[in-house]
C-alpha cells in the first residue's frame, strides 16, 4: 500500500530584509522557488519560525464571501437561516497578514471578529457540479471577516462593512490539499480567551456546496478565496485587543487591534 505524502504548507515570509516563498516543518520555514499554482522546489535553506515575518500566503484575485453558514450564527444574530449560500465580497484591498494592525475606524461604530476557513480555488470551473468540487481547490488558509456590524446593518448590502482597509486578515500559511477533514477545529480567541470554536461538519452549506453554487454564476478562477462562513461567539474588538484564529493543520492567524 502506498504511503501517504505528507501535506505541506506552504507561506510567503519577510527575513533580513527579503521576502522568501517557503514551506512550514516543525518549527523551521524552509525556502522554495515557484509558488503551489505553477509549483514549487525545496532550496537548502532554512529560518527558524520565530526570525520571520509571515506575509500573506498570496493576493487573492477576488473575496468571495459566505454569510449566515453556521447555525449557531444565524441564531445569534437573529436571522432566518438562508435556503442557499447567501454571498457577498470583500475588497481585496482589505488583505493583511499575520501580526499586522487591524485599524479600528472610530467613527464606524462596533468592528467583530469573525473567524473563517479560506477556500483557495486552483483551477477554473463554471457550473461546476458538487461531486466535482473538491478538484478545483488548491487548499486552504485562515481568514479574519472582520466586520463593522452597524454599517453592515444600516446600509443593507455589506460592501462597506467588510472592506475597510485591513479587514480582511489572511494567512499565515496556505495548507495544500483539496479537502479538509469535517471534524477539524477552527477556533477564534480574544486576548487568550475561547470565543468561537465550531467544526466544518457545522457548515449550513458545506465547501463543495459553495464552490458549487458561486460557480453557477461566476467563472471561479485560480487565485479565488472563499471565505466560508463564521461560527457563533463573534463579539467586538477594540484598540489593544489580540484576536487569533487558529485551525488544525494550518496554524494560527494572530493580529493586534489598533486605531
Amino acid at each position: 500500500m502506498a504511503k501517504k505524502k505528507p501535506l505541506v504548507c506552504y507561506c510567503r515570509f519577510w527575513v533580513d530584509g527579503r521576502t522568501y516563498s517557503g514551506t512550514i516543518r516543525d518549527n523551521s520555514v524552509d525556502i522554495v522557488e515557484g509558488d503551489p499554482f505553477t509549483g514549487f522546489s525545496p532550496i537548502r535553506l532554512s529560518y527558524p519560525v520565530d526570525r520571520v515575518k509571515f506575509l500573506p500566503p498570496f493576493m487573492p484575485k477576488r473575496i468571495w464571501c459566505i454569510g449566515r453558514n453556521y447555525l449557531g450564527h444565524v441564531k445569534e444574530l437573529n436571522n432566518e437561516i438562508p435556503k442557499e449560500p447567501l454571498v457577498f465580497m470583500k475588497s481585496t484591498s482589505a488583505i493583511i497578514g499575520a501580526n499586522d494592525f487591524i485599524r479600528i475606524p472610530e467613527w464606524a461604530g462596533r468592528i467583530d471578529y469573525e473567524g473563517e476557513l479560506a477556500v483557495v480555488i486552483g483551477k477554473a470551473g463554471r457550473n461546476i457540479p458538487e461531486e466535482e468540487a473538491f478538484s478545483h481547490v488548491l487548499g486552504y488558509s485562515i481568514m479574519n471577516d472582520v466586520t463593522a456590524r452597524e454599517l453592515q446593518k444600516s446600509d443593507g448590502q455589506w460592501t462597506r462593512a467588510k472592506s475597510f482597509d485591513t479587514f480582511a486578515p489572511f494567512g499565515p500559511a496556505l495548507l495544500v490539499t483539496d479537502q479538509m477533514p469535517e471534524d477539524a477545529v477552527i477556533r477564534t480567541t480574544l486576548n487568550g480567551k475561547n470565543v468561537q470554536e465550531a467544526t466544518f461538519s457545522q457548515m449550513i452549506f458545506p465547501v463543495q456546496r459553495l464552490i458549487s453554487h458561486i460557480s453557477k454564476f461566476a467563472t471561479l478562477e485560480p487565485g479565488d478565496v472563499i471565505a466560508s462562513g463564521t461560527p457563533q461567539g463573534v463579539g467586538p474588538m477594540k484598540p489593544g485587543d489580540l484576536v487569533e484564529v487558529s485551525i488544525e493543520g494550518i496554524g494560527s492567524l494572530k493580529n493586534i487591534c489598533a486605531n
